[in-house]
């Protein structure tokens, strides 16, 4: 059964990035290429959709952290999750750290680690190494840089972490992309940074 989150995923992280010319996708205001907060993951490819090899899936309980981060009570999220549900003694999370297929980062001269899971739903045995587009005056580290399955439906972890670089040009966003790519597949995740460039100063 295919959750409403992992039809998402799919389609996001197959979506193409270039227009059929193979040129970037424009601007319709403008008609200049297009920033990562105009196009979000891209153009829909439905025939890719319909086969991505990997995806961000995430289950109802994943969601309590985060509502429970939003300051809800324990009645409004019960009501959400139509069972009982105790905030007290559960984590917390902004909603950038829920496991989905995009990276949307607010930061200044701070560190972020995030933390994402794939599931294979392409060939059982299979290799997926990482290739990143960094964005400008981030340095983006991956790890593992390569995941391995031996199974369908099985799940990997990885961890990314955002360095805002000290050298960063004086911007207030910028865009980039974490790619796993297989002998098959590819699998691409947006990535949008907003810098916060006055606590630097």
């Amino acid at each position: 059964v295919c959750s409403s989150d992992l039809i998402k995923s799919a389609i996001m992280t197959t979506a193409d990035s270039v227009n059929f010319e193979k040129k970037p996708i424009a601007d319709q205001l403008n008609l200049l290429p297009a920033d990562v907060f105009a196009t979000g993951a891209g153009h829909v490819n439905p025939s890719r959709a319909n086969n991505p090899g990997l995806v961000y899936d995430i289950e109802p309980k994943d969601y309590i952290p985060y509502l429970c981060g939003l300051n809800y009570t324990n009645r409004e999220v019960g009501m959400l999750l139509q069972r009982h549900v105790n905030c007290s003694v559960e984590s917390r999370i902004p909603d950038s750290q829920l496991n989905y297929p995009s990276f949307s980062i607010v930061f200044g001269a701070t560190v972020q680690t995030y933390t994402r899971t794939v599931t294979n739903v392409g060939e059982a045995d299979s290799v997926y190494t990482v290739n990143i587009v960094q964005p400008r005056g981030v340095s983006v580290n991956v790890e593992p840089d390569t995941l391995k399955f031996s199974k369908l439906h099985e799940k990997l972890t990885y961890e990314v972490r955002f360095i805002r670089l000290a050298n960063a040009p004086n911007v207030s966003a910028s865009q980039g992309s974490l790619t796993w790519t297989s002998d098959k597949y590819s699998v691409r995740s947006p990535i949008a940074v907003t810098l916060n460039t006055s606590e630097l100063l």
